[in-house]
């Protein structure tokens, strides 16, 4: 039985005055809060075991589930204390305790169509498996990635050099058996240095990369987008509007 975990824990401030008093993770993508659509692409797959990582106005959340998934006992929500002093290596080390077996881990923050996770489920048998797109430049914000000839990767970071940059991250991961225990256990050895509170789990993805042991996906020609600024909802909207069909 392959879980999910959802890390929802911030408020995303570069949405303000969106998220003044609203999580990142419900603003509303043609007609559907962002999380929703998560679930909902999730349930689509048979993942019904689904744990979100909430933090900033986690009432919300909550009630967004209670009226939406009510009948569904294995959806639920840990709290992330730290959400307002670390970054989200730590809403994983709360997660820690589902990292076990297979699980997807997905950033609160992108919003995927069901298709695009029956493909990654479907990869390349790997520990680890990066989802990634490829588009003609990549901007300082986006999470790059350097694969070698034959789709592992090399490193995950926003500071890849130019000429390095093969791919980015969508914010996707898929953990089978091995690859769950090893990234379990690296989250709790990185919490042990306090530096680390500020770290990005990808640090880790991009550690253990040099270990030969995680692989990308490609999700190229599936519907995804990631939402950081307001500009992305706009887009979000136009990509998931009922025009396009799942």
């Amino acid at each position: 039985q392959i879980k999910a975990i959802i890390l929802s824990a911030g408020q995303g401030r570069r949405l303000l005055p969106l998220t003044e008093n609203t999580p990142k993770c419900l603003l509303v993508v043609a007609d559907q809060p962002v999380l929703a659509r998560q679930i909902d692409a999730l349930l689509a797959v048979g993942i019904d075991h689904i744990t979100i990582i909430t933090g900033f106005q986690m009432d919300l959340i909550e009630d967004l589930l209670q009226q939406r998934y009510a009948n569904y006992p294995d959806i639920k929500t840990l709290f992330n204390p730290f959400y307002e002093v670390a970054d989200n290596l730590a809403s994983c080390w709360i997660a820690r305790g589902e990292m076990n077996g297979s699980f997807l881990l997905l950033n609160g923050d992108t919003v995927i169509e069901s298709a695009l996770l029956q493909k990654v489920l479907n990869s390349t048998s790997a520990a680890i498996t990066l989802s990634v797109d490829y588009k003609a430049s990549y901007d300082a914000d986006d999470m790059k990635v350097q694969l070698d000839a034959n789709d592992w990767v090399q490193q995950v970071s926003k500071i890849v050099p130019p000429h390095q940059v093969d791919a980015e991250s969508i914010g996707l991961l898929y953990f089978r058996e091995q690859g769950a225990h090893l990234f379990r256990q690296a989250v709790e050895e990185a919490l042990r240095h306090p530096a680390e509170l500020k770290s990005w789990y990808l640090s880790i993805i991009d550690r253990l990369a040099k270990q030969h042991l995680v692989h990308a996906c490609s999700v190229s020609g599936f519907r995804w987008c990631e939402i950081d600024f307001i500009e992305d909802l706009a887009r979000a909207g136009i990509i998931f509007s009922s025009c396009h069909h799942d």
